[in-house]
């Protein structure tokens, strides 16, 4: 790439071409492989999604958010471009962007984006092996990696131009993501009934309540000020605000509907509520405990470990974070808990107990049921009334 060549190579849905996206002559003798017009856009392609958010710094936090669960994945999605970032990958539209991150781990390591289309001529069918792309392109192209015999259905097209502003998206192309599956990571935080969430997780999760008495029961007595994770409709801090009477409580959410809820239902002298994520700054500390209830499942592997070294400096000394949630059981059988692909990401226990003494706490279960599981987590110091559970 940085000589100005072309590569073949394999995405995780068809074979595609790749180029400096930034380098017009390279450009130029992609489309002209391909013989696409230059007025016709392709996509930008970071192997990394950390990289692409970093490059991409306007996007909003809805829009950040949608990336995160979408990605990296058989998904090109369309965004806003008001900095008209990658102008030759736009084509006539220097508004939009298309953006790919591709799930290949053989490719995880590169740290640069390209300008990236399918390996074909223009109109003709996408090439699932190497051998079906046309001979013409593989002879033309500076580096050509076989991949193996690929899926064969190309990514789904979907537009978040408006995302950020009121939700709505639209498929421009249909691909080897369903409709379902993405309504399921789009739409999450809007598809559930606030006033029928209870029930619904209660049918979903038998264990819900015992999970919720564990956690309670793992918080201890004490507490003055608590910071929850995932407020939702305000279940967990009801249970944590009887448990210590004396205490204030700080909670955070993504959904405006859940937080409606959880407004009504809890003290306003003793509840703060705000809309947040996890991947936000928390609110300022310092906490003698953070609680938080089926919430941190949602986050990937390198987002837990963030979120714990950050919970870790938002405690004081002697503080405790008690985390209930669904982990990867040893056992598949132990499995039980529905999921959905894009949205959840559960992480083995053994690896959260080790992000967890890696931000500094002293961490065992308190409680285990199947694939649920309530951890203590400690800082050390001076111990608090609470660190006599």
């Amino acid at each position: 790439m940085g000589v100005g060549g072309i590569a073949v190579f394999p995405a995780d849905t068809v074979y595609g071409l790749a180029c400096d996206a930034e380098n017009r002559v390279a450009v130029e003798r992609l489309y002209g492989l391909k013989g696409r017009r230059l007025d016709k856009p392709s996509a930008v392609m970071f192997f990394d999604l950390e990289l692409a958010l970093a490059a991409l710094g306007e996007l909003g936090p809805r829009t950040v958010s949608a990336l995160e669960r979408l990605l990296p994945g058989p998904v090109t999605v369309l965004m806003a471009n008001p900095e008209a970032r990658f102008a030759l990958a736009c084509g006539a539209d220097p508004g939009t962007l298309g953006l790919r991150v591709p799930s290949v781990p053989a490719l995880a390591g590169v740290k640069w984006p390209v300008l990236q289309s399918s390996a074909n001529r223009a109109g003709a069918p996408d090439a699932r092996r190497l051998d079906q792309v046309p001979a013409s392109i593989r002879r033309a192209a500076d580096l050509v990696i076989d991949g193996g015999e690929l899926p064969g259905t190309p990514s789904t097209i979907v537009d978040l131009r408006t995302y950020e502003s009121d939700n709505t998206w639209s498929i421009v192309r249909p691909g080897i993501v369903g409709e379902d599956e993405l309504a399921a990571a789009l739409e999450w935080q809007f598809h559930f009934d606030p006033d029928s969430y209870l029930g619904m997780i209660r049918e979903d999760i038998p264990d819900y309540d015992r999970l919720q008495d564990e956690l309670t029961r793992a918080s201890g007595t004490g507490a003055r000020r608590i910071l929850e994770l995932g407020s939702g409709t305000g279940e967990t801090a009801h249970r944590l605000l009887t448990r210590h009477p004396d205490a204030e409580l700080v909670g955070i959410d993504e959904s405006d509907g859940m937080l409606t809820v959880a407004r009504a239902r809890l003290p306003a002298d003793r509840a703060g509520l705000r809309r947040s994520r996890l991947q936000d700054p928390l609110p300022g500390g310092p906490f003698d405990l953070v609680a938080s209830a089926l919430c941190v499942h949602h986050l990937r592997a390198t987002e837990k470990r963030d979120l714990f070294r950050r919970i870790h400096g938002a405690l004081q000394a002697g503080g405790r974070f008690v985390l209930a949630d669904v982990v990867v059981p040893v056992d598949p059988a132990n499995a039980v808990t529905s999921l959905t692909p894009g949205f959840d990401h559960p992480s083995p226990l053994d690896d959260e107990l080790v992000w967890l003494a890696e931000a500094g706490f002293e961490a065992h279960v308190a409680w285990q049921q199947a694939d649920l599981v309530v951890v203590i987590a400690d800082v050390p110091g001076t111990p608090l009334a609470l660190r006599s559970s």
